[in-house]
């Protein structure tokens, strides 16, 4: 049986990576960082997250898919254009107040051509925005699209270019006389060429890539075609050179034009001014130790991936010698991570190896759903300037977050600091005249409340707030070389023994079931500690709800089964062995639905000791609203009941039930909350209730509701981080004088991912 691990941590969390090797070059180690980018001055702040859908035209129903993919800005920083495929528009958001920007109205692209038209970049020339626009109409044997040019300050359509294919992304020189845009002609993806598997290549026509000429009058504007010799892509080690996709575009200081092929895993350096290719070579492949590989609920980082084709989606240059990808990878391979290459031989200066897929494992964004697929799944990029030095800005699509990276050694670079998202991320663009950044993110549901947004950070001390330390709250040390995993965080205790840790635990999102330690002295709170929960010396699947350590030492788990019956409070010694389990009585739990048992807290101990538990929705046959509080009393094995009255909701498909429950005193603390998150939210709150002299009842008798007081809006402090707010609020625990609350992230599935652990002041 193994024991608890624990690790020496500095006051300062640091993370300690090491980048892993490739086929084609050895690969330099990514330091450890400094910090969680303590410093204001030289942090990004984030400032506000505004759903899209909060701008869509009049007549569009706010459930309506609508998303926010890519974006640009205007000249004064002041005014962002975002494309919505899904509403087949570009949308327009006001910035003058980075902190509460407003929905600026959109433009359909039927008004521009048709209604089947889909916008696929945004780039911004002086007074116009250019919109690069895939009409194919999901032909992929006859892809076609244009390039529109739209006054920004009126909307009026000025000139259209045909580009005589299907496009995809766009960039604008930095002199302004040139645009460039992927000509990709997509695949069919359930298409079987001959000979080969479904979706895969050749599926002509071949892409290539538009030169737009730039100048005063955009009627003037025009348009050259610069094709990649098929010859020269197979020389050059591309894959499937008779079918070449362009992606993504970016041009360095000097016009030359930097283009990936994603599902070639190849990379074009192009002239601009003379339309010509100047490099072509392959982006090579990846072998990475160290990350989890199966989808099987554990977070194993054992895994790896063996010689797998990078295929880089998004590029970006670091000054005019190095270009860096993100690695995303399509249905051949994806390297997890990230690669800087010297743009002129295309030789590998630094791959980040599994660092990547470590950092969302220690933030607790790891996905367990894409963990046999493409992890983490790095796509956008982009290149900025923060304090004179090159940063390049990495985003995870799947895990939902940006990484800042300090590059002014391509050789090695420095980690910075990591900002949370909504789901998605697909858009990251620097507006550095402002010190800002916006990132827009694609996913929207609005069945599951999870909407497109773009998010708005400020960098410096101008845009901090001292009430805010920032994102990550709570984050994870290394144990056996790799930081600990976790997520889904569902349960919070103080520990009797400490007055600055706490012990936390994973629900059924990750298994085996265990107990984790958290130093809360420090910012973030650092997770340092596991204990194996184990029965018979054998690990064991539990969904631990709540989590309760006991005076006299172990801990008491509130188990939730899947049914009734299922629902267990398990007494679990020190070292996480099961000592005993309890269940309920047959009579309640024949009477829960999929919601049972959520909070446990401990009271006394010996012979006096009490448990305490909720139950998260009402009992069948009990009044309407009302859910049950439990009386566990070890020494007799009694149980006794009493009534709590839960708030009301109007919201269809919205539930209202409780979360914890902590013992403070006299009273008991108890979590309420609603099943809505974001801007929907509505219930999040701490009640008090005293704890009554009088024994509950016993068995299916009505049990006599609690009076309750309003002890905390917990809405305004969720809220205050200007993120989404979570819809989660699972755990709680007071210790050294405060409260600790934090929302289980679900394991990232259908959730922005982010923990927020707060810290509060005990409420009256």
């Amino acid at each position: 049986m193994r024991k608890a691990r624990l690790l020496a941590v500095a006051a300062t969390l640091t993370v300690a990576v090491a980048a892993c090797g490739s086929d084609d070059t050895d690969t330099a180690a990514l330091p450890a960082a400094e910090g969680w980018a303590s410093d204001a001055a030289t942090s990004y702040h984030r400032l506000a997250t505004y759903p899209v859908f909060q701008n869509v035209p009049s007549g569009v129903a706010a459930e309506d898919e609508t998303v926010a993919e890519i974006s640009a800005v205007t000249e004064d920083g002041k005014t962002l254009i975002y494309t919505d495929a899904a509403g087949k528009r570009i949308g327009f958001l006001d910035l003058t107040d980075p902190a509460a920007p407003k929905g600026a109205g959109s433009v359909s692209l039927e008004q521009l051509g048709n209604a089947d038209d889909q916008p696929t970049s945004v780039a911004v020339v002086g007074d116009y925005v250019l919109v690069v626009i895939d009409s194919s109409g999901g032909k992929f044997d006859a892809p076609s699209g244009r390039v529109d040019v739209i006054k920004i300050s009126d909307r009026s359509k000025v000139h259209s270019i045909d580009l005589g294919g299907q496009p995809d992304s766009i960039a604008i020189s930095a002199d302004g006389k040139f645009a460039a845009i992927a000509m990709e002609n997509q695949r069919d993806e359930s298409f079987t060429p001959e000979g080969a598997e479904e979706g895969d290549l050749p599926q002509p026509p071949t892409g290539f890539v538009q030169i737009l000429t730039i100048g005063d009058a955009p009627q003037q504007w025009s348009a050259r075609q610069v094709r990649i010799d098929e010859a020269a892509a197979a020389a050059a080690g591309i894959a499937a050179p008779q079918d070449l996709e362009p992606e993504y575009v970016s041009f360095n200081g000097r016009g030359e034009l930097a283009v990936t092929m994603q599902e070639n895993n190849g990379i074009a350096i192009i002239d601009a001014a003379s339309a010509t290719v100047r490099s072509l070579f392959t982006a090579g492949t990846a072998s990475v130790d160290g990350i989890d590989t199966d989808k099987d609920g554990t977070i194993d980082q054992t895994g790896e991936i063996t010689d797998v084709p990078r295929e880089p989606d998004s590029i970006g240059w670091i000054g005019d010698d190095h270009v860096v990808t993100a690695n995303e990878g399509d249905w051949k391979g994806g390297s997890r991570g990230w690669t800087i290459f010297d743009a002129k031989s295309g030789a590998v200066v630094f791959d980040a190896g599994n660092t990547f897929e470590q950092l969302a494992v220690r933030t607790g964004l790891h996905i367990e759903d894409r963990a046999g697929k493409k992890g983490a799944e790095p796509e956008g990029l982009a290149v900025t300037e923060l304090d004179g030095k090159p940063m390049v800005l990495v985003g995870s699509e799947r895990s939902n977050f940006v990484a800042v990276y300090d590059v002014s050694d391509p050789k090695s670079p420095k980690f910075r600091q990591i900002l949370p998202t909504t789901i998605g991320p697909e858009g990251i663009l620097p507006i550095p005249s402002r010190n800002l950044l916006a990132v827009s993110s694609e996913a929207d549901d609005a069945e599951i409340g999870m909407r497109a947004t773009v998010t708005l950070y400020g960098y410096g001390t101008e845009f901090a707030d001292a009430e805010q330390p920032g994102f990550p709250s709570i984050a994870s040390a290394d144990a056996d070389g790799a930081p600990i995993g976790w997520g889904a965080l569902g349960a919070l205790s103080a520990d009797p023994k400490a007055a600055d840790r706490l012990y936390t635990a994973t629900d059924i999102a990750f298994g085996p079931a265990r107990i984790l330690g958290v130093d809360a002295s420090t910012h973030p709170a650092v997770i340092d500690t596991e204990i194996p929960v184990t029965e018979n010396g054998k690990p064991v699947e539990l969904d631990i709800e709540g989590l309760s350590a006991r005076a006299d030492g172990g801990f008491y788990l509130a188990v939730e089964g899947k049914e009734g019956p299922g629902n267990e409070l398990i007494q679990v010694s020190a070292d996480g062995a099961i000592d005993k389990r309890v269940a309920l009585p047959a009579e309640i739990a024949a009477g829960l639905g999929k919601q049972g048992l959520e909070g446990v807290a401990v009271q006394g101990s010996g012979d006096s000791e009490a448990v305490w538990v909720v139950l998260q929705r009402e009992v069948k046959g009990d009044p309407d609203g009302v859910a049950r509080i439990g009386k566990y009393l070890p020494a007799s094995g009694e149980w006794q009941w009493y009534g709590y009255q839960l708030e009301r909701t109007t919201t269809e498909g919205d539930w209202i039930g409780l979360s914890e429950i902590v013992v403070d005193g006299d009273s008991l603390l108890i979590v309420e909350r609603d099943k809505l998150s974001g801007p929907a939210a509505t219930v999040k709150a701490v009640y008090r209730v005293r704890i009554p002299g009088e024994a509950g009842v016993r068995g299916t008798a009505a049990p006599t509701v609690l009076d309750k007081q309003l002890a905390l809006d917990l809405i305004p402090e969720l809220a205050a981080g200007n993120g989404w707010v979570q819809e989660k609020v699972e755990g709680m625990a007071i210790a050294g004088g405060k409260l600790y609350v934090v929302t289980d992230n679900d394991g990232v599935e259908d959730n922005t991912g982010e923990t927020v652990l707060l810290r509060l002041a005990v409420p009256e």
